[in-house]
């Protein structure tokens, strides 16, 4: 029985990763900024046959608390198998509207957080033989998009730091899948960050048109089981990474014709 700790669990990919892994009998730890949201979760994982549910609640902004938090997630399953550290936040603002405590923000949940909690979850999954990370960036971390520039950089360097983890430890047994969405239809457009810092609350035209989250939670939870070094998420946004690759140039026209909304 596998147990698996999901961040960003209230909603979205989190919250449909968490309904796949209910169904196959795990043990759950979940985790977002919203406690009532997550009952709901956890009683729905458990009527689809989790094993167990723990919820613990938790703003990620609060790093000095990530310490404790990846404990007590630890101490109530004995050990995790699993982590999946989805949760974020966007943004709709220009550079130019980009006050340096939204971008503080983004990079505290998008990449602070998620780096602090695996720092902590090493040591730990290393000293029980190893153990699977899973981390959400986006395809706005293989390159730029307007509208985007904290969120785009906190992508950008979630894929330094797992990369070279995964280098680092692979042979201790880690093993990290970096999970990269394109469009998947949640709500993360209507929490996305406006000017002012207030949330831009409305659901963003592509993204109503995306890959359902359940759709993408079967993609990403069997190539974690793979233990796939990388896995797109998404329709045919996702041509963009390989033109990326192959042809930068036309990548950058085309980002800047893109509608960001």
């Amino acid at each position: 029985m596998l147990s698996i700790w999901i961040t960003g669990a209230s909603s979205g990919i989190g919250e449909a990763c968490a309904y796949r892994y209910a169904s196959e009998g795990a043990r759950l730890v979940l985790t977002s900024s919203s406690a009532e949201r997550l009952d709901v979760v956890a009683k729905k994982c458990l009527e689809l046959g989790a094993y167990d549910v723990s919820v613990i609640p938790y703003d990620l902004t609060c790093l000095d608390g990530i310490d404790t938090l990846v404990d007590n997630a630890w101490e109530t399953t004995d050990g995790i198998d699993i982590v999946m550290l989805n949760a974020g936040i966007s943004q709709r603002t220009n550079v130019e509207d980009t006050s340096m405590d939204m971008v503080r923000k983004i990079m505290e949940i998008n990449y602070f957080a998620p780096v602090s909690i695996a720092k902590r979850l090493l040591p730990k999954m290393i000293a029980r033989g190893g153990g699977k990370i899973a981390v959400t960036t986006s395809i706005a971390g293989r390159f730029g998009f307007p509208l985007r520039c904290g969120y785009s950089s906190s992508k950008f360097a979630l894929y330094g730091f797992f990369e070279t983890l995964q280098a680092e430890y692979y042979d201790a047994g880690i093993r990290v899948t970096v999970v990269c969405p394109g469009r998947v239809c949640t709500n993360i457009s209507k929490y996305a960050l406006d000017k002012g810092g207030k949330p831009h609350g409305v659901m963003d035209s592509g993204q109503a048109s995306g890959m359902s989250a359940e759709s993408a939670a079967r993609i990403i939870t069997k190539a974690i089981a793979k233990g796939k070094r990388e896995v797109l998420v998404g329709k045919k946004e996702l041509l963009m990474v390989y033109i990326k690759r192959f042809f930068p140039g036309l990548c950058a026209r085309l980002a800047r014709k893109i509608k960001p909304m």
